[in-house]
């Protein structure tokens, strides 16, 4: 097992990405911790794996350093961190009001570094550990109205690379994974929410070299690898599974 002996904590672990995560962890031999905004979801999912289940608003500084705390205490330690929670909004530069792109940075890059900053002296008891941010493609390659989630996903880049650095001489290894569409509730609900939805799906999909939509499943295989000891010279990197979004 490739995650033997090690005390995962996951954010956004009701869903998605973060869901998908948990399950490949439990595979691997870790034990794990869910964090999610959403109570009854989390609960539910919580009792099916049998795992602690932690409900927490990560843009909530106070609320996330409680949560995470939690989490060490249920696990017995802490010595991997996911971050998963994110959310999306599309919108267009005069559609972005300030309480949308607050609302985006608090979850997306307020939120993994509350986490982060929750999580280091528990890393540090543990003799050090692995973080792994889930980013995006959307961080690294402009996208139409997405200025918001955008700039809070290269930021998470940019928090990723500085604390790599910060952290590197304590044997706690940062890394991102940035993955591109992926078949999460999050992408259905934005691809929902357009004009024409199957046309956006074609138009989305058209910058993509593989010409479909990635799998919660096939991103939680990056964030398996850069937590295992198969990625223990590896810190500061951005792992793209993104179907080739980011140069095509």
């Amino acid at each position: 097992m490739r995650l033997a002996a090690r005390h995962a904590l996951i954010t956004g672990g009701a869903s998605g990405i973060g869901l998908a995560t948990a399950r490949l962890f439990l595979r691997e031999g870790a034990r794990v911790a869910l964090l999610d905004r959403n109570a009854e979801a989390l609960a539910r999912l919580a009792a099916e794996l049998g795992v602690p289940g932690i409900p927490v608003d990560v843009a909530d500084a106070a609320a996330t350093a409680a949560a995470v705390d939690a989490a060490a205490q249920a696990l017995g330690a802490l010595d991997a961190v996911v971050n998963a929670a994110g959310i999306s909004r599309v919108a267009s530069p005069a559609d972005t009001t300030p309480e949308l792109w607050r609302q985006v940075m608090a979850v997306n890059l307020d939120g993994p570094f509350h986490v982060c900053r929750a999580a280091l002296p528990h890393l540090r008891r543990a003799g050090g550990g692995a973080i792994v941010n889930l980013a995006s493609a959307a961080g690294l390659v402009p996208r139409p109205n997405y200025a918001a989630y955008g700039a809070s996903k290269g930021g998470v880049l940019m928090l990723t690379r500085c604390l790599a650095l910060d952290l590197a001489k304590e044997n706690i290894r940062v890394n991102a994974v940035c993955p591109g569409a992926i078949l999460t509730p999050m992408v259905e609900e934005t691809m929902a929410a357009q004009p024409d939805p199957a046309s956006a799906e074609r138009a989305f999909l058209s910058r993509y070299a593989m010409g479909r939509f990635g799998t919660p499943e096939e991103v939680a295989q990056a964030v398996l690898y850069l937590t295992s000891q198969e990625a223990s010279f590896v810190t500061g990197s951005a792992l793209g599974v993104d179907g080739g979004s980011a140069w095509h």
